[in-house]
């Protein structure tokens, strides 16, 4: 068996192979953000289905923000006993499991929106046209507390790991990218003062959860835009991010739709998570077309890439990681066609697809 099925190690996680489900958003929570039967049966596929660490769909961590409806929340310690059960599912059938943490600002989908949307300043959001509030001092710290109180509860509720959503155009992303951090005081300007918000997180997250207990970071590659975020800047960030405590990054990107016949079967930002991994010494999951075992093969060999994050494969076929153990020739049925985005519970379209199942409970 090659590198892809053996076990992965990031501090105290530990995944049974390098095949991470990428955090996805189910829209199966509750209005307000607990678990449903349906979400959980979701989890439990998963985990039969072979992947190493589950890295939960987004919750967020304030009550009165929230960037997609039905997503999950984490923002008060009512969600630590349901996540316990939630957790003890996953673990039960061979999968670690981590929380993703999230603040999605003037990223968000929720319609109406919620009633105040904080960003690093107030510059529309070029995709959905929302005009945040500039966060003021006061609102940074209520920030930088909330995150580290929902990184207490997914340690008490038994997560493996907890990770910090700093991609994707989410408030920590827009911190850093400098179209849409215009501001003048110590968060904005140079990459260390647009990266301030995020390493502050990672030292009040850090001082709940104690030394030990794996933090990653999801961050963008770039964020594919002239004037956003670069690639040069993006590992400057991730190594300042190591400096604070992360023990684990998670490469993707945004600004622009990625299709695996663009890339020729290549995963979608692999030359910067090659370069980010010859940089740093934690982990580096790369996120984004994984579609060829012979391909992570490779990177993982070649390259020292520690795992492999996959969302609307196993979306198609969550048993994909047992499918791909048994013959790692085998050809995933996703054609990334996108049609799981639009569909109610994003399931996919293809014909044939087996749908979840939610046993009675």
């Amino acid at each position: 068996m090659g590198a892809l099925f053996e076990q992965l190690e990031m501090g105290a996680l530990r995944g049974r192979n390098r095949v991470v489900r990428a955090a996805t958003y189910e829209a199966l929570a509750t209005e307000d953000g607990h678990v449903t039967p349906e979400l959980l049966a979701v989890y439990e596929q998963l985990a039969e289905g072979g992947a190493g660490i589950i890295i939960a769909g987004y919750a967020h961590v304030m009550r009165d923000e929230q960037p997609n409806p039905r997503m999950l929340g984490i923002y008060d310690d009512s969600f630590v006993p349901e996540y316990r059960q939630f957790v003890d599912a996953v673990h039960a059938r061979g999968a670690a499991i981590v929380s993703q943490i999230v603040y999605g600002g003037s990223a968000t989908r929720l319609n109406p929106p919620s009633e105040r949307i904080l960003g690093p300043s107030a510059v529309a959001n070029p995709k959905t046209g929302i005009v945040p509030v500039e966060a003021t001092p006061d609102d940074l710290r209520d920030l930088t507390e909330a995150f580290a109180a929902a990184a207490r509860r997914a340690q008490e509720a038994g997560f493996d790991a907890v990770e910090l959503h700093a991609a994707h155009g989410y408030l920590l992303s827009q911190f850093l990218n400098p179209l849409l951090n215009q501001r003048t005081d110590a968060y904005g300007g140079s990459l260390e003062n647009r990266a301030r918000l995020v390493l502050e997180t990672l030292d009040a997250v850090r001082a709940v959860v104690g030394p030990d207990f794996p933090v990653l970071v999801k961050l963008n590659s770039s964020d594919g835009v002239e004037g956003g975020l670069t690639e040069e800047d993006s590992l400057y960030a991730a190594r300042l991010m190591i400096e604070h405590g992360a023990m684990g990054i998670e490469v993707s990107g945004a600004w622009r739709d990625c299709n695996v016949r663009e890339f020729g079967g290549e995963p979608f930002f692999a030359s910067y998570a090659a370069r980010l991994a010859r940089e740093v010494d934690v982990p580096v999951i790369l996120t984004g077309g994984n579609r060829n075992v012979a391909a992570m093969e490779r990177l993982a060999t070649e390259d020292g890439i520690a795992a492999f994050g996959l969302c609307r494969p196993l979306i198609c076929e969550p048993d994909l990681p047992n499918r791909w153990k048994a013959d790692p020739s085998y050809t995933p049925r996703c054609v990334s066609c996108g049609g799981c985005d639009k569909t109610p519970g994003h399931r996919c379209i293809l014909p044939g697809t087996p749908q979840v199942v939610t046993a009675a409970r």
